[in-house]
């Protein structure tokens, strides 16, 4: 292993790092806007993101038409947070569940 003797070279060793994973760049459409999305997701999850949040824009959109284009945005994102939350709630149901079947059992699942 390299010691590293100073912080430009932990720098530079962090920036190898990151340029040696692939990097892709996805153009998509979102709410009549064309945005160029790099990640290191495949392309496909880049797509169905960008899809989820231009359908929750139109969703608000429509329900609001007189909302701009900012106010629209804010709202999709507080529905898009409310769905994460209740996943994270079901999750945490679904594992507390597990966890009482487990004891029940007296095996692990």
């Amino acid at each position: 292993m390299e010691r590293v003797t100073s912080e430009e070279s932990l720098l530079e060793g962090a920036e190898r790092e990151i340029t040696d994973q692939k990097t892709n760049r996805v153009t998509v459409n979102i709410y009549g806007e064309e945005y160029v999305i790099k990640g290191q997701n495949d392309p496909a999850v880049i797509e169905k993101i960008a899809a989820y949040v231009d359908r929750k824009m139109r969703l608000v959109g429509q329900k609001n038409p007189r909302l701009s284009l900012s106010k629209v945005a804010v709202l999709a994102a507080l529905n898009i947070a409310e769905d994460l939350v209740r996943l994270h709630e079901d999750y945490d149901n679904l594992s507390k569940q597990l966890d009482e079947v487990k004891k029940l059992s007296g095996k692990d699942v």
